[in-house]
């Protein structure tokens, strides 16, 4: 457990110290006559001052503290004197989310600098509240134990749990801090296959909306006046049976951009719920996939250009609606 904070100070200290493993430990405290009639989570910031405490609320609800010998799921129980208090601390779940995981990855390209991944869907790229842990930086970091030492393992740019395709991950800081450069300069491309409820008024669209929190739906993004610009370039494929098919292409890459942008204009992407999209040809989650990825080395200066098939899911709904010539190769839009 981290050390007690050096702005903190207090005159109790627990009188028994129990190692239990690399995760949890049990702290034991006899109730003293000074603090006779204190809250039990107040308590609690006395005997454990290294953690917050809402987090040591959250571990009396959870049943992780005993008065007496019996398990105490109230906060404001006013303890008394001589009752013997115990307390099994466990780290907050982001204490204990950059840890290595073994996570098949499927690796596109790398050397010793950059990593080319086609993450599947499913992955999370980065922990986060509800996805502490199997996580695409958890596979990064059983892979390459070096990327601890990197902000972020390396993750230059994310894309949704449920989004397929390509990413690059820098193995080093120079690749690391060249990598963020070019992505902020807009000189990294990005494509996309999506497929869209209704029929696009423009074969060839350029969507330009400033992307934000949404004030209403915390867990949404959308197009509000307080957001950052943002641009999506957007072309027809095809359309057929009131789904088409797009190609987009990123100039920013907001969070949830491609997914608002076409929301925004009236078509949401096929089974994304969160935006309005509806189920369709089989897909059960957005149809959106991180198709083609192209940028300059950023140590040697070489260009690199990589393209993903998408997963069978969104392949044979692609295929439903443009027809046999599933995909085509973007090396030649560069």
């Amino acid at each position: 457990m981290s050390s007690a904070p050096t702005d903190i100070e207090t005159d109790q200290r627990p009188d028994e110290i129990e190692p239990d493993d690399d995760a949890s430990e049990i702290r034991s405290h006899a109730v003293t006559l000074a603090q006779h009639g204190e809250r039990l989570d107040k308590l609690l910031t006395s005997l454990a001052p290294e953690f917050s405490r809402a987090h040591l609320q959250g571990l009396i609800a959870d049943g992780r503290v005993q008065v007496e010998g019996k398990v105490s799921s109230t906060p404001s129980t006013k303890v008394k004197a001589g009752w013997r208090v115990q307390v099994e601390l466990v780290k907050p779940a982001q204490d204990q989310a950059f840890k290595p995981e073994d996570i098949p990855l499927d690796i596109v390209y790398e050397d010793e600098h950059v990593l080319v991944v086609n993450k599947p869907v499913g992955l999370v790229v980065h922990p986060a509240a509800g996805n502490w842990s199997g996580t695409l930086l958890n596979g990064i970091l059983f892979r390459d134990p070096k990327a601890a030492a990197l902000p972020r393992a390396g993750i230059v740019h994310r894309l949704d749990k449920d989004t397929s395709g390509l990413m690059v991950v820098g193995r080093t800081l120079e690749a690391v801090t060249g990598l963020m450069r070019d992505i902020a300069s807009r000189v990294v491309s990005r494509k996309y296959l999506a497929l869209v409820h209704g029929r696009l008024k423009l074969d060839q669209d350029s969507i330009e909306a400033p992307v934000g929190r949404d004030p209403k739906v915390r867990v949404r993004m959308a197009v509000v006046n307080s957001g950052k610009w943002a641009r999506t370039d957007i072309d027809l494929v095809a359309y057929a049976e009131g789904i088409g098919a797009v190609r987009c292409t990123l100039h920013t890459g907001r969070t949830h951009q491609i997914r608002v942008h076409l929301a925004f204009r009236g078509h949401p992407l096929v089974s994304d719920e969160l935006y309005g999209g509806r189920p369709a040809l089989g897909m059960t989650r957005q149809a959106l996939h991180a198709a083609h990825l192209a940028f300059k080395h950023p140590v040697t200066g070489e260009k690199l250009s990589f393209d993903a098939t998408p997963p069978d899911d969104f392949r044979h709904a692609w295929a439903h609606i443009v027809g046999d010539d599933l995909l085509e190769d973007f090396s030649d839009e560069e």
